[in-house]
């Protein structure tokens, strides 16, 4: 396949994304692993860990930590609605908010890009706006936006709610969410409102500021945003979701869209399907919709010292957590079930459908039972995310071969231990990607999030969001009633 003129399926010059993966919680993806000796993940209280950590992947030249969130326990395990069989994990329980990291991680690092996931079902969109324009002014433009619409039962029970939204709907509301901060954040300051004249008195210049006006289906924001635009307007755009409605959503809204999947040639698919559609529905050009896959890397001088890494690792990972993770990801409580039972016969098509894709891509499970013994197995390190282990060639090997095989553009990489699995990555990966050119040698400093990817701190022309842009020396942009779309026209403006 073929996608803008350009062969997607080799990797050459293509210098990779790496993002490392976290959270602000004890247990991430590897439930146990806190107490591990090289771990301090306790320590996910102080902003000393989180500064450090944000200094150690800065100087190293990754391109951004991304921080996972979760809006509610998972309490699916021994449920309903029991949080307590993951607690001596802390399996994602408890969590504090990601967002509030970003100031004191901006302050110590020059080029560290920061994803932090927020909700558009539960964050109201004029308090969301206002938060990341805050942050994006104090990291000089260096935060990007996880979009997420919310899974957990729990999350909607503490919210409010009886039962979760239904799937489609959520980003049936999320679509018009987007035009609500896209007029926040594009529409409601001229580019040129701020003149911060001493002499004149002036911060702000009347009839550069306006209010939105947005009456739509779901949402009534008729304000103007009440922070003045911040270096990029718009934060950096990271988008996860795989569902038709979530892939058609990526592709409309998204800069960075993160997949999941086992091997290089089942992530393909998605990659394909995400590209396509950026480019026939939305009109975007589809390499402006960068894909980043999630991979858990055990990394050591040699393969054999990994893989003895590997089963020390193994020791302190917590089975209660596993299972806790399982019921909160997939919504089935594996404790109604016996020990031995081989899920890939399950009456439940849901659990069956699950298993069986790990059965036929999990390399080295081929011809082994899928019982709950084997799922604990395969999510204590790292959780559903596909494993690497090996010694530096193998790593780089593996990741080349994904960039190539898949058409990805890089990596969220999740840590077993944190101290460890970042420090053992810098030691032993990046010097042998950087060997074979797929990792950036020169890292930029005092540039914005998007300028690091696309080149320029505002959204690039193609993306939906650009549409809504208010800029200096122009009428502002108008908006069509029945598809709550700018319109088109615009023309040059003398003065205001």
């Amino acid at each position: 396949m073929e996608l803008n003129g350009k062969s997607n399926g080799k990797a050459h010059n293509k210098q990779l994304i790496l993002n490392a993966f976290v959270m602000n919680t004890p247990g991430h993806l590897s439930p146990g692993l806190w107490k591990h000796p090289r771990n301090h993940t306790e320590q996910y209280k102080k902003l000393g860990f989180w500064t450090d950590l944000a200094q150690l992947l800065d100087k190293a030249g990754f391109h951004a930590m991304f921080i996972a969130d979760t809006l509610g326990p998972y309490d699916v395990y021994k449920g309903p609605h029991n949080f307590e069989p993951g607690l001596a994990a802390g399996a994602q329980f408890p969590v504090n908010d990601p967002l509030y990291l970003v100031p004191a991680m901006a302050a110590v690092t020059k080029s560290l890009i920061f994803g932090v996931t927020a909700s558009t079902t539960y964050d109201k969109p004029y308090a969301l706006a206002r938060r990341f324009s805050t942050v994006d002014h104090l990291s000089d433009g260096r935060v990007a936006w996880n979009i997420v619409t919310s899974y957990l039962e729990s999350a909607a029970r503490n919210h409010g709610l009886e039962t979760q939204i239904e799937h489609d709907f959520r980003y049936v509301l999320a679509h018009e969410y987007m035009d609500v901060l896209y007029k926040l954040w594009e529409s409601s300051w001229r580019d040129d409102a701020v003149v911060a004249d001493r002499k004149a008195g002036t911060y702000a210049t009347a009839g550069r500021v306006r209010n939105i006006e947005h009456k739509g289906k779901y949402f009534t924001v008729p304000g103007a945003h009440i922070c003045e635009p911040s270096p990029q307007r718009t934060p950096l755009l990271f988008q996860a979701g795989t569902s038709g409605a979530g892939r058609s959503f990526g592709a409309k809204h998204a800069e960075a869209i993160f997949v999941g999947g086992q091997t290089p040639e089942k992530v393909r698919a998605s990659v394909d399907s995400i590209r396509q559609l950026a480019r026939d529905e939305f009109g975007r050009d589809p390499y402006h919709v960068k894909i980043i896959a999630g991979i858990s890397l055990i990394v050591a001088e040699t393969d054999e010292a990994a893989q003895e890494k590997q089963q020390d690792l193994l020791k302190y990972g917590d089975r209660e957590g596993a299972l806790t993770l399982f019921g909160g990801w997939t919504g089935v409580d594996l404790a109604q079930y016996t020990d031995d039972e081989d899920f890939q016969f399950s009456d439940k098509p849901g659990i069956r459908s699950v298993v069986n894709r790990w059965a036929e891509t999990v390399p080295g499970t081929e011809n082994l039972k899928w019982n709950k013994g084997r799922i604990v197995d395969f999510l204590l390190l790292g959780g559903m995310m596909p494993k690497i282990v090996g010694g530096p060639q193998k790593i780089a090997d593996e990741l080349e071969r994904w960039a190539e095989v898949a058409d990805v553009d890089g990596f969220n990489l999740s840590h077993i231990t944190n101290p460890g699995s970042f420090e053992d990555i810098i030691e032993f990966v990046i010097p042998e990607l950087r060997k074979r050119g797929l990792f950036r040698t020169k890292v930029p400093e005092g540039i914005t999030a998007r300028e690091q990817v696309f080149g320029q701190p505002g959204l690039l022309s193609d993306h939906y969001g650009s549409k809504f842009r208010w800029a200096a020396g122009e009428d502002a942009p108008r908006y069509l009633a029945d598809d709550l779309e700018p319109a088109p026209k615009r023309r040059k403006v003398n003065g205001n």
